[in-house]
């Protein structure tokens, strides 16, 4: 299992589901709350937002996950506003 996959909890029921799911392929993955990531993880392949049960708001997109990444990922945020 060279692969790793990061997996960013903020707060979901299912993260440790996901996380079953994608060692059952044969993955490396790591579980980190989004308060506490690490600075660098060799072979990091692909990057799970795994959310909260109540709608996110977010003003800014996440551009740590651009730092994390060192760029190699694209990705894109959903934004919802509350009315």
């Amino acid at each position: 299992m060279s692969e790793t996959i990061l997996i960013v909890d903020f707060g979901s029921q299912y993260t440790q589901l996901i996380a079953r799911r994608v060692r059952e392929l044969n993955v490396y993955c790591e579980i980190h709350p989004y308060n506490h990531l690490p600075e660098h993880i060799p072979e990091l392949k692909g990057i799970i937002l795994s959310g909260a049960p109540a709608p996110y708001v977010m003003k800014m997109p996440p551009c740590w996950i651009s730092n994390l990444s060192g760029g190699k990922f694209p990705y894109s945020v959903s934004v919802t506003e509350r009315k």
